[in-house]
């Protein structure tokens, strides 16, 4: 059987990634201002933050556009397998089931995650589906796996979490006069406050790394992700060296897209793996 892999561009992977692990997307609308695309960057979200102070719009993709899109895919596969942004987050989840179940060989995964969090998973599935594994198959062994995803980041500032409504103007003053840099987890399929940290975010980024790797000890080693929507060459560096210091075998660098951006802000950066000790 030859099956698709597929996910939201949410999976923040880039085009030569996708291609490698031959992943299928489909894309979110944003809207900034009067002018809606599905190909905005990230830095063209922070400008447009920057300029006019309101967040970007994103509209979830509907039932309708999910049937054609795996019709479309369905004409050159035998069966698909789609992974959707956490339901704790958006609906496309619920949208993408309902036009699946239309379907025959159709399958959702609730991804309970967002960003290369979705991509571990998707990554996975492609493994399998290489092997020739049936596609029911394989929606049923990601489902049970994303429950091991551990997904986190690290923020700088709270300007993006407070124009979002996710923090109090005085939470945002206290942060940010102290200088606090809260760490983001995706825990039960929702973004959830961990702990706050203080000092620069080469600093701070260390220590989340150090204390991720120590929580979360058990990790699948194959393949890890320092994903942000924006950071210096050191942050960077330090999420390689913990990865690899941790046995890690492949280590990909990623940009988080506009969905995480316009969330979270610059310099919010973050390690990705799945921690089930290597499950196959």
């Amino acid at each position: 059987m030859r099956t698709a892999i597929s996910a939201e561009n949410t999976i923040d992977l880039p085009k030569e990634l996708l291609e490698k692990y031959d992943i299928h997307t489909i894309s979110f609308d944003i809207t900034l201002g009067d002018k809606t695309a599905n190909n905005y960057t990230t830095k063209e979200i922070f400008d447009f933050v920057d300029k006019t102070g309101v967040l970007p719009k994103t509209s979830a993709i509907n039932e309708v556009e999910y049937g054609e899109y795996f019709e479309d895919m369905l004409k050159s596969y035998d069966a698909v397998v789609h992974f959707a942004l956490s339901s704790g987050i958006s609906s496309t989840y619920s949208n993408a089931q309902r036009a699946a179940a239309n379907m025959k060989n159709c399958y959702v995964v609730d991804s309970k995650s967002l960003s290369t969090g979705i991509a571990l998973i998707a990554i996975y599935a492609s493994k399998l589906a290489a092997t020739g594994m049936d596609a029911a198959e394989i929606a049923a062994k990601c489902a049970e796996r994303v429950q091991y995803v551990q997904a986190s980041f690290v923020i700088e500032r709270l300007d993006f979490l407070h124009k979002g409504g996710r923090c109090s103007g005085l939470q945002l003053l206290g942060a940010n006069l102290l200088k606090l840099r809260p760490q983001i987890k995706l825990k039960d399929g929702k973004m959830v406050p961990g702990k706050k940290f203080r000092g620069s975010m080469d600093d701070v980024f260390e220590k989340h790394c150090a204390d991720t790797l120590a929580e979360f000890n058990n990790p699948d080693k194959s393949i890890g992700f320092v994903t942000y929507t924006s950071a210096s060459d050191r942050m960077v560096e330090i999420g390689r060296e913990a990865l690899k210091n941790a046995g890690f075998k492949e280590i990909y660098n990623t940009f988080a897209g506009p969905t995480i951006g316009s969330h979270c802000g610059r310099n919010s950066i973050g390690i990705l793996y799945i921690n089930d000790g290597g499950k196959e």
